[in-house]
Formats: C-alpha cells, structure tokens, sequence
C-alpha cells in the first residue's frame, strides 16, 4: 500500500479550470455557483435553474417557461373543469339510460350458413368417440381429442372435409342470391 501512495505524488496534481462569468446584460446572473468538479452555473433568473455558465448563450428559458407556466395553468383549470364534468355526467347517467346500438334485422327467410371443414371432421368424429366411450357425457372432452385429432391429419385426410365444405358453402351462395334480390326490392319499394 505505501507503494500506491508514492505513485500517485509522482503524479502532479490536476489544475482546475475556472470560468469567468460575463457580466454583459444577456447571461443571466453573475453570482456562480461550483460543482465539485469546479465547473461554474449560473442561476437563470427567468427560470431559477442553474445553468452551465459554458452553455449560457445557447439557454432560452423564456419560450420553455412561458410555456410550463401556460401548462400549469391549464393543467389547473382543466382539473376544476373535469370535476364539474364528471359530476354532470353522473347526473345524467342516473336520469337516462344508455341508447342500444340498432343489431341489423335478420332475415328468417336467409339460408342458413354452411358448417366449415372442422366442423364437419367433428360431426362426424363425435359419432365415433360416442361409441367409443359410451360412458363420456363431456362436451370439453370430446372437442378437445376432435381438435387435436384435427390437428393431427395430414392434408390428404383433411382435403375430404374440405371439399364437401366448399360445395356447401357454394350451395349457399346460390341460395343467398335469390334472398338478396327479394331483400332489395322490398327495400328499394
């Protein structure tokens, strides 16, 4: 250890740099305050924040306080505004009941729409494991094994579902063009 101190007084101690602060009418202050370091603020008098006497020309405080002092205020107003606010709307919340948003009318006479490949796999699926297991009553079960039995079919096996569902789905669409013809001229009437 003492062979560490002799190391460092072989070093010559490091000179601080003192800034001398301007007293011309643009710096903001002439009273400095010093870090630690040595380096030189001075306190901005349009602000109050200590500013790096460097970097004195560069600081605008004027637009950044005007500003904050702008928010501030509004951030005051708003409040008080957001009060009444909220209790005028909870006022009328209790006086009138929330308008439904219209669902569109359903035509009982649309054609229903076609199950898709899956659904189809798992008609037929639940016909096999019902006599398989005779005893299950869970609906979860049984479409938890068909889903991941699903899950498990290549292409091929899968392509059989898939095709009966497109003709399906195509049958429908035919059937669909009819009720939307009728739908229009009872609109357009």
């Amino acid at each position: 250890m003492a062979g560490s101190g002799a190391s460092k007084s072989s070093i010559p101690p490091r000179g601080r740099k003192r800034v001398e602060a301007d007293s011309s009418p643009t710096s903001a202050s002439t009273t400095l305050k010093r870090a630690r370091d040595g380096s030189a603020f001075a306190k901005c008098e349009e602000c109050n924040k200590d500013v790096p006497v460097a970097l004195i020309s560069f600081h605008n405080c004027s637009l950044d306080a005007k500003i904050k002092m702008n928010l501030g205020a509004q951030v005051v107003e708003m409040s008080s505004e957001v009060k009444k606010n909220t209790a005028e709307k909870k006022k009328a919340k209790s006086t009138e009941p929330k308008a439904k948003k219209e669902k569109k009318a359903k035509d009982p006479n649309a054609p229903k729409r076609p199950p898709t490949a899956f659904f189809l796999f798992l008609d037929d699926f639940r016909k096999e494991y019902k006599e398989a297991n005779p005893d299950c009553k869970s609906v979860k079960e049984v479409a938890k094994e068909g889903g991941e039995k699903w899950k498990s079919m290549t292409t091929e096996e899968k392509k059989l579902y898939q095709d009966r569902a497109a003709e399906l789905k195509a049958e429908y669409v035919k059937a669909l063009k009819p009720n939307e013809e009728e739908n229009e001229h009872v609109c357009c009437s």
